[in-house]
């Protein structure tokens, strides 16, 4: 598997686009992403009663299982909107598909950004022209800065491996940096494939990679009413069709997987306000559903994330955090590492320096790893420090 430029449109039959619309003050704001060819189409939606209204017609159409295009805006989530916001959401994706001249219905339409207020449908409707017009199969760059809200970077990645002598590419963008935590990861993120795989094994193997990347994600315990990932796998490379339960399902999996968890980290080291980027490793437990109990436990805690803003090996943070998760613990089994540094031992603090444990933590990233000792299983999760810049971003976002 060989890492490629190209996010969104590195595979074959792809294009997009991003344009500027005038939601946001300044930059891009609306992007498209279009497939020369009908897909297979999956997705994964938040959890929160309060869905957008991006999010209920997404779900509505997500059950046939094919797509063609997406419309996303960044600056207006369309959230909280009512009735109206309904109508903005279908008409983004009947104008799209009118445009494409594709069947509407085939077109899926997300949003992010300020919740309670319409869409200025006037702009959206001139963004949807003029992207209609800039589709590039070279416009996943631009595309990935115009759905970005607090967002300090893009984030994109693509993949490219061989499945049946066939080159296969998986390619993806995502934007995410506060209002960040499951169930499903707070976040836009699209997913397209040159794979040929039908639209039930797709939702299969993107579920399962959900679990272990954005999942597995926080920058501050919040989550989203606007969250999505959708995934278009259109055929195009000429890949024989992939089955569950074979070899080539588990090749196009592990690319996919390895999209979802480069995505996933990426939203944490560009988390709000973050000045470091940390992965909590949870080892040794009974279950996989302990280890993530006690890795999101940890990873969601303010006091730890302080602690690593403010590179204080303050370790008995992390125990605490773990204390109070559902996973299983025998305290004196527990060990507990900062970087390569080993803290805790078997359930007793070793005799080591402030100066030694504090270490690992001057670094722009910090691994915490906590061994249960009880079984085989483990997790990992995904996050950042919180730090004074955290609050003010947040305090002024609206105003």
């Amino acid at each position: 598997m060989l890492k490629i430029d190209g996010g969104v449109t590195a595979a074959k039959g792809f294009s997009a686009a991003g344009v500027r619309c005038g939601i946001k003050e300044e930059g891009l704001d609306l992007a498209m992403v279009y497939s020369s060819r009908d897909c297979s189409a999956a997705g994964v939606f938040t959890t929160n009663a309060f869905k957008a209204a991006p999010v209920l017609v997404d779900i509505e159409r997500i059950v046939g299982g094919r797509g063609r295009a997406i419309v996303a805006n960044s600056g207006n989530a369309n959230a909280c909107t009512g009735a109206q916001g309904l109508r903005d959401a279908r008409r983004m994706c009947g104008l799209a598909g009118e445009l494409l001249g594709v069947d509407p219905n085939l077109v899926y339409c997300s949003s992010t950004g300020i919740i309670g207020r319409a869409l200025p449908m006037d702009k959206i409707e001139d963004g949807i022209r003029r992207a209609v017009m800039e589709l590039s199969c070279d416009g996943g760059a631009a595309a990935s800065r115009a759905i970005m809200t607090t967002d300090l970077v893009p984030k994109t990645t693509a993949y490219e491996l061989e499945i049946g002598g066939v080159k296969v590419r998986v390619g993806g963008m995502c934007k995410g940096s506060g209002m960040i935590c499951p169930a499903m990861a707070t976040m836009l993120c699209f997913i397209t494939t040159d794979a040929a795989i039908g639209a039930s094994a797709l939702r299969e193997m993107l579920i399962s990679n959900v679990e272990r990347s954005f999942n597995s994600l926080t920058v501050d315990g919040d989550m989203s009413t606007n969250d999505s990932v959708i995934v278009l796998a259109n055929g195009a490379s000429g890949c024989a069709d992939i089955l569950e339960g074979t070899a080539e399902y588990e090749l196009l999996d592990r690319a996919l997987g390895q999209v979802c968890i480069d995505l996933a980290q990426a939203i944490a080291r560009d988390g709000e306000g973050a000045t470091k980027y940390v992965e909590v490793r949870v080892t040794g437990a009974d279950s996989h559903a302990d280890a993530k109990s006690a890795a999101m436990t940890i990873a969601n805690s303010p006091l730890v994330k302080t602690a690593v803003f403010g590179e204080d090996p303050n370790w008995g943070r992390v125990l605490c955090a773990a204390g109070r998760s559902s996973a299983r613990i025998d305290p004196s089994k527990v060990t507990l590492y900062f970087g390569d540094v080993k803290i805790v031992e078997n359930g007793e603090p070793l005799p080591i320096e402030d100066a030694e444990a504090r270490r690992p933590m001057l670094e722009d990233e910090l691994v915490i790893t906590l061994d249960l000792g009880l079984g085989s299983a483990c997790a990992r999760a995904f996050t950042c420090d919180f730090s004074y810049d955290y609050v003010k971003i947040n305090a002024e976002y609206h105003t």
